[in-house]
């Protein structure tokens, strides 16, 4: 498994699109913490407050999310689409160890890179906002949750590009996912329309960015929710990639 996950981070660090695509989820994180923190700023009448700042920092996180999904979907269809993933389960037959090493590889760079831009975007957006005063437990608390919520979306597109082999279908699936259909489902009507909305992919999963709950699930509920959606999603993925032909 050593080897499979050192080959792994070798692909990885020697695509380009790894690389600018990564760089792009840091740049949107802070640009868009610094843009809107200096709006808020400028049009605020009174002081702004610790946990509004915060969530102005990250206010990127959505477009960061679809680019850490794209990211996710290439990792895996850039092979099927060159022909590589076929050298790919020459070199490594038990296909499960190399989606595997694949996934391991991937959430570790994904974390350590989005928490690492998650903490940079609140401490630009803090510094500009200038809140009279912030609690460090809340930064670290969003900073972790952001890059987890990130990572886990990276996660959700690479089974989704597992799962449909093609990099359009997948990327168009993934923002299908995590942007568009969250939102029609919190247009559903009665309270099993509230119930299914708020256990629907990235409504559950942000709750771990925010600390709060939504009436149904805890913050780290909606994030386990969140988890699940995914983990069915690599598992049937999974199960697809053993039994089809590469």
């Amino acid at each position: 498994m050593i080897d499979i996950i050192r080959s792994e981070w070798t692909k990885i660090r020697s695509v380009r699109s790894t690389v600018w695509t990564l760089a792009a989820t840091a740049v949107l994180m802070l640009g868009l913490s610094a843009l809107l923190s200096a709006s808020a700023r400028n049009t605020a009448e009174g002081p702004i407050a610790g946990e509004e700042a915060i969530m102005l920092s990250l206010t990127g996180l959505m477009l960061a999310s679809l680019s850490m999904a794209t990211l996710g979907v290439l990792v895996i269809s850039s092979e099927y689409r060159t022909g590589g993933i076929r050298t790919s389960f020459m070199a490594v037959p038990r296909r499960m160890s190399l989606l595997t090493g694949k996934i391991t590889m991937f959430a570790a760079i994904s974390l350590v890179v989005c928490t690492v831009a998650s903490a940079g975007a609140i401490g630009v957006g803090v510094a500009i906002s200038q809140p009279p005063s912030i609690e460090l437990g809340d930064v670290a608390r969003s900073a972790l949750g952001s890059g987890l919520y990130l990572t886990a979306c990276g996660l959700f597109g690479l089974g989704l590009g597992t799962l449909v082999r093609h990099t359009p279908g997948a990327i168009v699936s993934a923002i299908a996912l995590i942007l568009v259909l969250p939102s029609l489902a919190n247009q559903l009507p009665g309270e099993w329309g509230r119930t299914v909305a708020a256990h629907f992919t990235t409504n559950a999963g942000l709750l771990v960015v925010s600390g709060e709950g939504n009436g149904s699930l805890s913050s780290w509920g909606g994030f386990a929710v969140y988890l699940g959606w995914i983990a069915v999603t690599l598992a049937v993925a999974a199960a697809l990639m053993h039994r089809r032909d590469a």
